[in-house]
């Protein structure tokens, strides 16, 4: 039972006596409630929505027909690669993976004034029905809205209750697919919008110029995604840190020279460009070795806590009170006396300083996730080396960080859009760094490559080759460096039924 019969059951029980022939009888539900006025209330609509919808729920026109010999580990593999239009994979996959998939990670058309592949015949129709010129602006948001809602609507029904879904978008369809977003998942949903700065403004503007995209994020139902999952990640540059702590340390232990590792480990840190700020707080070490940083024991807001929260410490040298915070300190007397004992309350040379907690980097290796993330390269050279010509690839470092972010290391991972495999490549490298058992379900078009298109030039001839050769190569580099990864995968190509007798066999 898929969740449209769930929801037409539930509602059934509750209005019995509305339903007529399978039918909901509209005005025996108005007498229901007791002919009070019915208010109005927001929603977002488009022309062709209603039609998009209907779409939604037309039962598939094909179905799935295996290719093992374009296949790789089929006898073992998890993963999925299916080669056909993305709206009918999905009907199709509802048969099999309702409620099962754990991620959905998708990058669909921007719709930046160009026709995009993923045209449904009505939309033309609708386009024609309005009077609409080919390139307005509302015709092209009406194709794109069209295009998606579909698609998005069941693709939500393949999610798990704790599924979540991570949607690449730029300016031109943010606002619209927001309100898309919160129609079908609902606000409650919404997780969080991830702003990307690509570090380089566009340049043919005429107005601001823009150099972000965004990458929006909702589960299926957010208590039960956040139970599930820590919504953590760890410091990308803990461990290169604390090595370089060990390696200083280690010079400078003997001979009592840890002051001058300690000065040489602080103008070190001083010099890592990359590292973000919460990496750069850790700049010290201590005695033993230890990297920390300090942290205010301040109480955090106006609320005025008891008065034994203004309790004085004594400097350990000179005997006397330390300034205490003017709104108090963070913990309770008990806690400050835990906290001196394990020795994370650092003093200054004298009792002039206020004293503030010791925070050791080993202990604090994951942080939340920030709502700003920067990175201005491209793919572009990675898939040059690997032999596969594709105009604006996902970034592989950013698909995997989120795949090992926002997804459990069993999860099956959706992407829809496959163009070049990015997904698939980023499940197989998350799996290689943190020993998870992900699995890759993958749609992809066999658009035509254009004869002037470099990859045409290299023979291949269809997007959907482009692909599956970046699946194979990745599976190749993979599993040189770390056996037991799942870098096979199950070829299926989208074949429409032939006619009726064979659709209802």
């Amino acid at each position: 039972m898929d969740e449209q019969e769930e929801r037409w059951k539930k509602w059934e029980s509750l209005f019995l006596e509305c339903i007529k022939d399978d039918k909901m009888d509209l005005e025996a539900f108005r007498k229901l409630l007791g002919d009070r006025e019915i208010e109005e209330t927001y929603s977002f609509t488009w022309p062709g929505k209603e039609r998009a919808y209907l779409l939604s729920k037309e039962p598939p026109k094909a179905c799935l027909v295996s290719k093992k010999e374009e296949s790789r580990d089929w006898e073992t593999t998890k993963n999925l690669f299916i080669e056909g239009e993305n709206l009918e994979a999905l009907k199709v996959l509802q048969e099999d993976y309702c409620k099962k998939i754990g991620m959905i990670y998708i990058d669909p058309p921007y719709n930046t004034n160009r026709d995009f592949v993923y045209q449904d015949s009505y939309a033309d129709k609708e386009r024609k029905k309005m009077g609409t010129k080919k390139k307005s602006g509302g015709s092209y948001h009406r194709k794109w809205l069209s295009m998606m809602y579909p698609r998005l609507l069941i693709s939500r029904n393949l999610l798990k209750e704790d599924g979540i879904i991570l949607i690449n978008i730029d300016e031109h369809e943010y606002v619209n697919l927001q309100k898309l977003m919160e129609e079908i998942y609902g606000e409650d949903n919404h997780l969080g919008t991830i702003i990307w700065d690509k570090r380089n403004p566009k340049g043919d503007v005429k107005g601001i110029a823009i150099q972000h995209e965004y990458i929006v994020v909702y589960t299926k139902n957010k208590k039960e995604y956040l139970q599930s999952n820590p919504l953590k990640r760890k410091k990308k540059n803990a461990e290169k840190i604390l090595r370089m702590a060990e390696d200083i340390y280690n010079k400078y232990k003997d001979g009592n020279k840890i002051e001058e590792g300690r000065k040489e480990f602080a103008r070190w840190m001083a010099k890592q460009k990359s590292f973000s700020g919460g990496e750069k707080a850790y700049n010290k070490i201590d005695e033993n070795g230890q990297v920390y940083r300090l942290v205010s024991m301040a109480w955090p807001n106006k609320k005025k806590p008891s008065h034994d929260y203004f309790t004085p410490l004594i400097h350990p040298v000179t005997g006397k009170e330390c300034p205490v915070p003017h709104r108090g300190w963070r913990n309770s007397p008990a806690k400050m006396r835990e906290l001196l004992e394990k020795g994370e309350i650092i003093f200054g040379k004298d009792e002039t300083t206020q004293p503030a907690r010791k925070y050791l980097l080993k202990d604090n290796q994951y942080e939340n996730i920030p709502s700003v993330m920067y990175y201005g390269g491209s793919d572009d050279l990675l898939l040059k080396d690997m032999g596969i010509p594709f105009d604006t690839p996902k970034v592989l470092s950013i698909v995997t960080e989120h795949i090992l972010n926002f997804s459990k290391k069993g999860d099956k991972v959706l992407d829809f859009f496959a163009g070049s495999a990015t997904t698939a490549h980023g499940v197989m490298k998350a799996n290689a760094m943190d020993g998870g058992e992900r699995s890759f379900l993958i749609v992809q078009m066999p658009e035509q490559i254009e004869k002037k298109h470099e990859a045409y030039k290299k023979g291949f001839r269809k997007v959907s080759e482009l692909t599956k050769r970046r699946i194979e190569i990745a599976g190749d580099h993979i599993i040189k460096e770390k056996k037991g990864v799942d870098t096979g995968f199950r070829k299926y190509v989208l074949t429409p039924f032939p006619n009726q007798d064979k659709m209802e066999e």
